[in-house]
């Protein structure tokens, strides 16, 4: 059949270009297609390159800086543009294998040398963990922050090959509200409200400091917590859920029985009861419910007492209202939607049971493991 009069009178260059075009739409269509499948695969976090800006001050916190080598007169190298692919940070059950990056956050006020030596045992690759610290001014701040450094110094030197990815120390201007941290001050009840309230504002600073675009997972651990299982991070990544916190007990030895126990520590972790709704709806809008105090009896179900001692089993869940911060695995993409600790009554809510309120207002549940434990430093 006899070519259209139209195509015979077509050059044959646009012919070979129109052709070309086609291919080069065909090979990016496709390419593309196979660019989005391989973001799904396990190891597709590789390409966000987050090492690539590691070698700039202004890399995230998060990240190791390592400052470049310079000739003498030479001038430093311009900050990188970095591209970070957010929709490649997993937060998923096996954070390990998906190489997923841990930031601890540790408010500290005193240093205990077994909360160190706890933070080294912890089983998750040491160079996937990133820590972040926050200490008061004053005089116990100041001797906190040696002993903090001291140790430091042992775990980052250069010939460790467990050392952490990085390690960040932020100081506050402010000391801190307590001119005493002993436990009985601490916990009165007419000093909560003052208390946490600061332990929120440091906890928010040292939180969007220091979290990064690689970060997968935020681990708050209290500087108190001086025992936990090995596999912490791990064993809550394993949950799935995106707020998971452990139960707090403490160890003391009963001259009664003539043996150490244990005993329940953190009641912050609970379900709402009808009771704290009645008693908040009664409440002026700058008033907080406090747990754990006879003088406010709220009747709710306490996750520290959930716990089936000896033989419970530590994959046991329950959904939660509020939740401690002693230890609390939280993924990222929580903080990133806005989830933080109000400093001030959110809902007659403060601190970390603020923060779970505000979590569930953004569409993120709070879980707990009455049988999985940590436990805090016995004074």
């Amino acid at each position: 059949m006899a070519a259209s009069r139209n195509l015979r009178r077509t050059n044959p260059i646009t012919i070979v270009l129109a052709c070309l075009l086609a291919v080069g739409f065909l090979v990016f269509i496709f390419s593309s297609q196979e660019a989005a499948d391989s973001s799904k695969a396990p190891g597709a976090r590789r390409v966000l390159k987050s090492k690539d800006a590691a070698s700039n001050a202004l890399s995230p916190p998060s990240l190791p800086f390592v400052k470049p080598v310079l000739k003498a007169g030479e001038a430093p190298p311009p900050p990188p543009v970095v591209h970070y692919h957010m929709n490649n940070v997993t937060a998923s059950t096996d954070p390990i294998k998906n190489k997923e990056s841990v930031l601890i956050l540790t408010p500290l006020v005193r240093f205990y040398q077994e909360y160190w030596d706890n933070l080294l045992k912890l089983s998750y690759p040491h160079e996937l963990i990133s820590l972040g610290f926050i200490i008061p001014r004053g005089k116990e701040g100041n001797l906190a922050t040696t002993k903090l450094q001291e140790q430091i110094a042992k775990t980052q030197r250069e010939d460790n090959k467990d050392r952490f990815a990085a390690i960040t120390i932020l100081r506050q201007e402010n000391e801190p509200p307590l001119s005493s941290q002993s436990e009985a001050q601490r916990h009165a009840l007419a000093a909560q409200k003052e208390r946490r309230a600061a332990m929120s504002r440091a906890r928010n600073s040292l939180l969007f400091t220091t979290l990064g675009p690689t970060t997968s997972w935020v681990l708050w651990l209290d500087s108190d917590i001086v025992e936990s299982p090995p596999t912490l991070i791990q064993d809550l990544a394993s949950f799935d859920k995106p707020i998971m916190v452990p139960n707090c007990y403490q160890r003391y030895y009963n001259k009664d029985a003539g043996q150490w126990q244990v005993r329940a520590y953190d009641f912050n972790s609970w379900v709402d009861s009808t009771t704290a709704q009645e008693l908040a709806s009664k409440m002026g809008p700058d008033d907080i419910i406090l747990e754990g105090y006879a003088e406010m009896a709220t009747y709710r179900p306490l996750m520290a007492y959930m716990a089936e001692i000896p033989n419970g089993n530590p994959k046991t869940v329950v959904q939660l209202d509020g939740v401690g911060g002693t230890a609390l695995l939280v993924k990222a993409d929580v903080h990133r939607d806005g989830a933080m600790f109000p400093p001030f009554a959110f809902y007659h809510l403060i601190e970390t049971e603020g923060f779970a309120k505000m979590a569930k207002r953004l569409g993120w549940e709070s879980w707990g493991a009455p049988n999985y434990f940590v436990y805090h430093y016995n004074e």
